[in-house]
């Protein structure tokens, strides 16, 4: 799968957070705000899981349409990912 320049920033972004959680942790910032965060993190670490996961399954949809082929098995690894992501 060829991964559009949008994942690449979303994590990059979430790289960012992810350090500035460090940098947090490292300054004994409050534990409210420590979780805050990681939470924000967390968060954008699934919106990308799912949009990685849907993107694909459109390319293999539409390959197998174009194939004659079946959508059945694309469609259920599509959700056996997502689930196994949570």
């Amino acid at each position: 799968m060829e991964y559009d320049k949008s994942i690449v920033n979303r994590l990059k972004r979430i790289e960012g957070q992810v350090k500035g959680v460090l940098s947090m942790i490292e300054k004994n910032q409050s534990c409210h705000d420590v979780i805050t965060q990681l939470t924000a993190s967390r968060s954008a670490i699934d919106r990308t899981i799912g949009l990685i996961v849907s993107m694909n399954l459109e390319q293999c949809v539409r390959e197998d349409i174009a194939n004659g082929e079946s959508t059945k098995q694309v469609v259920k690894e599509a959700v056996d990912l997502l689930v196994k992501s949570r």
